[in-house]
């Protein structure tokens, strides 16, 4: 529903492009900043536990501060959204996800100590 509808009159136009430029603001922080979160906290996580092979973890490490670097420079317009600088810099953490995806669907954690079943393997 516009703001006109609702009965704001003419005034409202001020209040309408704050409430657009708010929402796409909010929009870039929390869907292109959470990736780059989830990146940083699971990425160390599992590069400390040795779960999964150690280059996985090290993709996100390394995508989510050129992801952070990309949503601080799309508020500060030095470039859109969309833009090809964009897109690059979100391209380590489209990876990331879609191989840690298909990585732990295919093959699943590594147990630490080698086994599979939880148990220790022989006494050395």
């Amino acid at each position: 529903m516009s703001l006109r509808r609702a009965g704001a009159g003419a005034d409202a136009l001020v209040t309408a492009q704050a409430l657009i430029a708010f929402h796409d603001w909010i929009f870039l922080l929390g869907q292109s900043t959470l990736p780059a979160v989830n990146a940083l906290l699971l990425g160390t996580l599992l590069y400390r536990s040795r779960l999964v092979p150690r280059v996985l973890p090290l993709i996100g490490l390394v995508g989510a501060p050129l992801l952070l670097a990309s949503v601080v420079a799309t508020l500060f317009g030095l470039w859109s959204q969309v833009s090809t600088t964009a897109a690059l810099c979100a391209l380590p953490i489209a990876a990331w996800e879609f191989s840690l995806g298909v990585f732990l669907l295919v093959k699943g954690f590594t147990h630490p100590s080698g086994h599979r079943d939880g148990t220790a393997g022989p006494a050395a």
